[in-house]
């Protein structure tokens, strides 16, 4: 995480990045993770970080506010070097929200050097197939590619928390 321009640098438009899981879970639990106060405190951020939730409204149109804090030596580090705070308050709302089927999150991206605030979505589906549940993630884009790189980055660095969790076995990637 060090490659951080000084400057957003807007670009052709990119892809949404897919993410998927299949965990030997209920799809009641993966949702619990998302839509709880607890569930969202045990695995969001990258690793490295935690967050702390000062609201979560799990509804359409419900509030999402979390501080995001780097708690880990190399995490703390990492953000000295490149000048960030080590704890960020970060805001968005549920967008679509349908209990154990789908929901999506807007998060406000204030954070970037260079950048007025923008809004970017994370998009996630939920499915059961027997003793097994899987998580379809769409990451949609930043307006600049790093922070899009670094966005998948740190994504898939806190999914590698769920899949200690649940014993993730490498398929649904």
């Amino acid at each position: 995480m060090n490659d951080c321009p000084a400057t957003a640098n807007v670009q052709a438009p990119q892809a949404a990045v897919v993410i998927e899981r299949t965990y030997r879970t209920s799809v009641e639990e993966l949702w619990a993770l998302w839509a709880t106060k607890d569930g969202f405190e045990s695995w969001w951020g990258p690793e490295g970080f935690r967050v702390e939730v000062h609201a979560l409204e799990a509804r359409p149109g419900g509030r999402l506010e979390y501080d995001m804090i780097a708690d880990a030596p190399e995490a703390i580090a990492s953000m000295r070097n490149m000048g960030q705070p080590l704890s960020h308050a970060t805001r968005g709302v549920y967008a679509e929200y349908r209990p154990h089927e789908r929901l999506s999150l807007v998060h406000v991206i204030d954070f970037v050097p260079g950048s007025e605030p923008y809004e970017t979505t994370i998009e996630v589906a939920f499915s059961q197939a027997g003793e097994e549940a899987r998580m379809v993630v769409t990451l949609h884009p930043h307006l600049d590619p790093h922070w899009t790189k670094m966005s998948v980055m740190g994504f898939t660095s806190q999914l590698t928390k769920l899949d200690r969790r649940f014993g993730w076995s490498g398929q649904g990637a």
